[in-house]
């Protein structure tokens, strides 16, 4: 018995049952193909396998070879489901990563300062509405630098979880852990007085506010 043989009508069953785009059908024929050109077998056994893992590790990025096993994992998957295969190799084999740490990108000072000067420079009393806009605006990216919190954390900051008075802010992280920062700039809580002030009818009925 070969599975190698089984492959095209494995490519055809994820192409018209499983309705995979393009991309994913020509990834997943590059796989198959390069794991039979190393094999050179039939029906691979364990050992096999795992020799081609590690060569893969040798050879791809985390990223490259994480996609490479879950194609033979998925094929392996469908030769036992069809019972072309007696019992499937990959629930024997182990495979671990390393998680990679991506650290946060940080803004040079530089391009900070050019952009609170153009914020400050374009402040806009033109009207009440575009004066709340520009508070707004400015107090969301001032937070940011004063704070150096996420995205998702400043845009979920609530008014009761700031001091306007002590400058103390709660910030609730990733896995709802909190921690607390300290604004010292006087002309950053001042800002943001005067953006609660002008804005405290929007907040309240946002529902972020207490």
């Amino acid at each position: 018995m070969s599975i190698k043989t089984e492959a095209d009508r494995y490519l055809e069953y994820c192409r018209f049952r499983k309705e995979l785009d393009g991309n994913t059908l020509k990834a997943y024929r590059i796989d198959l193909r390069q794991f039979f050109e190393y094999t050179r077998k039939e029906t691979p056994g364990r050992e096999k396998i795992e020799a081609y893992i590690t060569e893969l590790h040798k050879k791809y990025k985390q990223k490259t070879v994480k996609r490479k096993i879950a194609s033979l994992k998925a094929y392996y998957n469908y030769l036992e489901e069809q019972e072309i295969i007696g019992e499937n190799p990959f629930r024997k084999i182990k495979v671990r990563f390393k998680e990679a740490v991506i650290l946060p990108r940080i803004i040079p000072r530089e391009e900070i300062e050019r952009l609170l000067n153009y914020m400050y420079k374009n402040e806009n009393r033109n009207s009440e509405r575009a004066y709340k806009c520009w508070l707004r605006d400015t107090a969301v990216i001032e937070t940011f630098f004063a704070t150096g919190a996420r995205v998702y954390e400043v845009s979920n900051i609530r008014a009761d979880n700031v001091n306007l008075n002590t400058g103390l802010i709660r910030i609730m992280g990733k896995g709802g852990k909190e921690r607390y920062i300290q604004i010292a700039a006087d002309e950053v809580l001042e800002l943001l007085r005067r953006y609660y002030s002008m804005n405290m009818g929007a907040i309240r009925k946002s529902g972020f506010s207490s």
